[in-house]
């Protein structure tokens, strides 16, 4: 069971009232929906959007209660063509956005995708339908291009050793498996780097993860949609995992500050509270941003 993290927090910033229109961009479980559809009672409509199709479908047969089928539109798409779905959909006056960008348990646990270096998955890694994979990465990408991504989106002090190993293992055999990719970075990482809490192979794949999905450009090109999709007083609120896209947020809500267009709700990042983490450790890296628009 997916947990919605910073939930409390979330529904301060975003302050759903009766009957007000809401988005989801990214609905995953529908944690946070649910509690939206709660608070917008009882004509107050949740536009729903998740780039995985099983999340949509399994959303579908969750729900059970007419009253919130009638007022939850679920949508495959990715968010970062908002606008465009928006306008299809006809959803309009938007009260508020909500973006988590942490992918649910669920797609970790029972994707079969390779999410995981706890699991021997094929790499693939895609939230959607996109052509480009890991195995594709890890085998046809350059020395260069493989030490540029786990160095800028994974943040991993030996990407150059790790990618000189993957590029001399892969003309023997391809590389096709999870754990076939973790064997690699642990040979080619100092014995130090296996025994800290953190996984040796944490950062490559969040590093691979991000670039199967295009993931920062995507939240750069979401980002400006928000602000014109929501009503004057409308309220935007993001939850990122990782620097790289908190630094992304937080640079663009203090240019749209400076711009006169928003005022931001989070003098500093919000943070899950200790009893939060207690009971959901994935909460731990959680960061929340959130502004009103002018």
């Amino acid at each position: 069971m997916h947990i919605p993290v910073l939930q409390k927090e979330v529904l301060e910033f975003l302050s759903p009232k009766a009957d007000e229109n809401f988005i989801d961009a990214t609905i995953g479980g529908g944690g946070h929906a649910f509690e939206i559809l709660k608070h917008t009672a009882p004509n107050g409509k949740l536009l729903g959007i998740d780039v995985n199709l099983a999340a949509i479908e399994d959303l579908k047969e969750k729900i059970k209660n007419e009253e919130i089928k009638n007022r939850l539109i679920l949508i495959c798409g990715n968010f970062s063509n908002l606008q465009n779905i928006v306008r299809d959909f006809n959803f309009n006056s938007v009260r508020g956005v909500l973006a988590d960008l942490g992918f649910s348990s669920g797609e970790i646990e029972t994707s079969g995708r390779g999410f995981s270096f706890l699991r021997d998955e094929p790499l693939d890694m895609r939230y959607g339908k996109n052509e480009l994979t890991a195995e594709k990465i890890i085998n046809n990408w350059s020395d260069q291009d493989l030490t540029k991504i786990f160095r800028e989106y994974g943040e991993e002090r030996f990407a150059d050793k790790i990618a000189a190993a993957i590029v001399r293992d892969r003309k023997t055999k391809r590389i096709e498996t999870t754990f076939e990719l973790v064997r690699i970075i642990r040979q080619s990482t100092p014995y130090f780097y296996h025994r800290r809490r953190l996984h040796p192979a944490t950062k490559v794949f969040q590093a691979l993860r991000i670039a199967v999905n295009d993931e920062l450009n995507n939240l750069n090109k979401f980002l400006p949609q928000v602000l014109d999709v929501l009503v004057s007083g409308g309220r935007l609120a993001i939850i990122s995992f990782h620097s790289l896209e908190d630094r992304i947020v937080k640079n663009f809500l203090k240019e749209k500050k400076r711009e006169g267009l928003i005022e931001i709700l989070t003098k500093k990042v919000t943070r899950p509270r200790h009893e939060e983490i207690a009971q959901n450790p994935r909460a731990r890296s959680a960061k929340l941003r959130a502004a009103i628009k002018i």
